[in-house]
């Protein structure tokens, strides 16, 4: 029976003292434009990047309307030219999208900005998932932002690695576990007023009780619905790889369709101690691409 770790405990005890995860994405202020609303179609779309170590093409899912339509708005807009690859791990992804990283100098703290507002989350899984080449939208942490709602503009292109068979079980036991904190997490923050008045009144007693009984629970639903790979996902990650511990906890919404040479040549940048590549990176134009979709 998989194990609940010391996290439980934390969040009880601490439930009011979150921080934002400054890897992400821009505050929350407002909904995003009402356009996004009207559309309901299915329809994919296809988007060229410019950058400046050469062209990627990235297909929008119709399956996400309110991420699809929400990067094309911001296209057409021009939002995203001359932002920088402001966040770049090898073996793991790149990420973009921060109007903040417009000329910024070196060593400015970039990953917060963005557009005042958040998306809400259109998690297809397991039928999108983090491969290599996947487009997902960056976000806040859970301990903030428990509907995993994603940043306006931000976004990333996973790089991944591949993983042996061998290591298959470990990956879903971790899938399990992530899913295990966020069903958690959920029931922790339908309790939130009970928590909080527990910690006033300094209850550890009740503290404790609560804890042990959404723990059970918490276990007893994630063992009557063990997450499992598909046979797609084995097959990406064991051929082109992924980074699988991201998967049904971010928003999917696209993939990588030509430039992945290019993807690996940003990934391969030297970087500062913030990821930030050393020589700038940027995205110098972007544009929808008119015709037929893939």
């Amino acid at each position: 029976m998989l194990k609940l770790y010391s996290f439980i405990a934390a969040l009880l005890v601490s439930a009011s003292a979150c921080n934002a995860d400054n890897n992400t994405s821009a505050k929350p202020t407002e909904n995003p434009p009402t356009v996004m609303e009207e559309k309901t179609d299915t329809t994919s779309v296809r988007v060229e990047l410019k950058t400046s170590l050469g062209d990627i093409t990235i297909l929008l899912y119709g399956d996400t309307p309110r991420h699809r339509d929400n990067f094309v708005k911001l296209v057409n807009d021009g939002y995203y030219n001359g932002v920088l690859f402001h966040r770049v791990i090898k073996d793991f992804m790149i990420q973009t999208g921060d109007p903040d990283s417009k000329g910024a100098p070196a060593g400015k703290h970039l990953g917060s900005g963005g557009p005042g507002y958040q998306i809400d989350a259109e998690i297809v899984y397991p039928r999108h998932f983090h491969k290599r080449g996947a487009l997902a939208a960056a976000r806040q942490a859970d301990q903030v932002n428990p509907q995993k709602k994603s940043s306006g503009s931000q976004f990333y292109i996973v790089t991944g690695k591949v993983y042996p068979e061998s290591q298959i079980s470990a990956i879903e036991q971790q899938l399990a576990m992530s899913k295990m904190q966020s069903i958690f997490n959920k029931k922790a923050d339908q309790h939130m007023d009970e928590i909080r008045y527990m910690q006033r009144m300094g209850d550890q007693a009740g503290l404790s009780a609560l804890q042990n009984r959404l723990a059970a629970e918490t276990e007893a639903e994630i063992q009557a619905n063990m997450p499992k790979l598909t046979p797609e996902q084995r097959d990406a990650y064991t051929t082109v790889g992924g980074t699988p511990h991201l998967d049904n906890e971010y928003t999917v919404f696209g993939e990588v369709i030509d430039g992945m040479e290019v993807v690996a040549k940003i990934e391969k940048a030297a970087t500062d101690r913030a990821d930030r590549p050393t020589t700038d990176i940027s995205i110098i134009s972007a544009r929808v691409i008119k015709g037929d979709t893939k």
